[in-house]
């Protein structure tokens, strides 16, 4: 049942309310009116029809009466529609592409469930954000050339603990990559150069494969609260290759134009 209809049902529902309706056909379009007053309405027939099939309308000749399981009907119908509508006010979806069993399918993926948003409540002892807002955008930027250049765990498994290290000959499947999805691998891979073996593991296991920061500590074997450190400083090497700082400005040697013969005094 498409949400179209469903709308539609409760519409027919709720106007006739809970006295019966009388109904008037005239082709597609069927008359409705609510007996003892003048309120009418014209309805599709095939909504009427799922409506009757439902159960939640009873139809002796030209009479309809609304049943009890209505009210729960509606009730349901208009709880989902206000989740969906909270749920498009917080969703970014982005097609992407995952391998599932070696077969590659297209999944939609929240932008805005990033595990990064549960990192920016984080607060240091001073009450100031652990995470910054630079580091968090470089996090994201990275999760984003992660998913556009359809890597996997089989792929990125080779920026750690060496990154970007290939064998001869050994094939990445760049050759079916689309040039979108090749420059994003580009930038993934220069970025992860960028943290360095040490510090790319833990960035991409959160950023990119959404792992917690408890889970990674205990597949790492590190201690409590380490990996936020890791991260942390992971991200910061992350923002610096993204927007490095402007090199610093030298300051010109002064000079003395003398004249002929003109000696320092030392």
């Amino acid at each position: 049942m498409s949400g179209d209809n469903k709308r539609a049902m409760v519409r027919l529902l709720r106007f006739i309310g809970h006295g019966p309706a009388q109904i008037k056909e005239s082709g597609v379009d069927i008359e409705i009116t609510v007996q003892g007053t003048t309120a009418s309405r014209q309805v599709d027939k095939h909504v009427l029809d799922q409506t009757l099939s439902a159960g939640l309308l009873r139809r002796e000749g030209n009479a309809l009466y609304v049943q009890d399981t209505a009210n729960a009907f509606i009730k349901r119908a208009m709880v989902k529609e206000r989740d969906e509508i909270f749920q498009e006010q917080h969703r970014l979806c982005e097609t992407v592409s995952v391998d599932m069993d070696g077969v590659r399918h297209n999944a939609r993926r929240n932008e805005l469930s990033s595990p990064l948003l549960a990192l920016s409540r984080l607060k240091d002892r001073d009450g100031q954000s652990f995470f910054g807002v630079d580091t968090l955008e470089a996090g994201e930027r990275l999760a984003r050339d992660f998913h556009r250049g359809h890597l996997s765990p089989r792929i990125t498994a080779s920026w750690e603990p060496r990154l970007a290290k290939r064998t001869k000959g050994q094939g990445n499947g760049a050759q079916d990559l689309s040039d979108t999805a090749m420059a994003a691998r580009m930038r993934f891979s220069k970025a992860a150069d960028a943290m360095g073996p040490e510090l790319a593991g833990v960035a991409i296991d959160i950023c990119c494969f959404e792992k917690g920061l408890e889970l990674v500590e205990r597949e790492r074997q590190w201690p409590v609260r380490s990996a936020k450190l890791m991260l942390r400083t992971a991200l910061l090497a992350l923002s610096r290759h993204y927007a490095p700082p402007p090199p610093p400005t030298r300051k010109r040697d002064s000079h003395h134009w003398g004249a002929e013969g003109y000696r320092p005094v030392v």
